[in-house]
């Protein structure tokens, strides 16, 4: 009886696309999931755990976001410099007014993996605030061929 081998997508088989994502009125959370699915290649058939099969994403509009509860009173995000006894903290309230970019893309890294493929996958992610970006020519959007994802899943 003849086994079926298990498919393993090779780097030079990988077409990466570019996505522009509008997280206007979206939630915070499942934004950050559909980006990291798309980040990973979990929405290919060709998706591999040790190749980067993800494709390039653009999100726009990410200070339009939309968070449940009481996040933007109580979410708090902590880094240390290194320092002793520096250990910072800041609100996510305060981090929408100044940093609406760094939110989402704290809220994505949570959920890729803790490796250098992560770290790859993570330099993929373009993010802005408002609703330009200088990605045009990459995701198609001057043609109108572009991979426009603006539904809300």
């Amino acid at each position: 009886m003849k086994r079926n081998k298990t498919y393993m997508a090779k780097p030079t088989e990988v077409d990466s696309q570019w996505h522009v994502i509008d997280a206007t009125g979206q939630t915070l959370g499942r934004l950050a999931t559909r980006i990291s699915r798309r980040l990973q290649g979990k929405d290919k058939a060709i998706y591999t755990p040790h190749i980067l099969t993800g494709d390039y994403v653009v999100v726009v509009n990410a200070a339009k976001v939309r968070l449940t509860g009481r996040k933007l009173m109580q979410k708090t995000y902590y880094h240390h410099t290194g320092y002793i006894g520096n250990l910072k903290s800041h609100l996510l309230r305060d981090m929408m007014e100044s940093r609406p970019d760094r939110v989402v893309q704290l809220a994505v890294r949570g959920m890729l993996p803790k490796t250098k493929r992560g770290r790859d996958m993570l330099r993929r992610l373009k993010i802005y605030s408002g609703d330009s970006h200088p990605h045009a020519a990459q995701t198609g959007a001057a043609s109108g061929a572009g991979a426009e994802d603006t539904e809300g899943r």
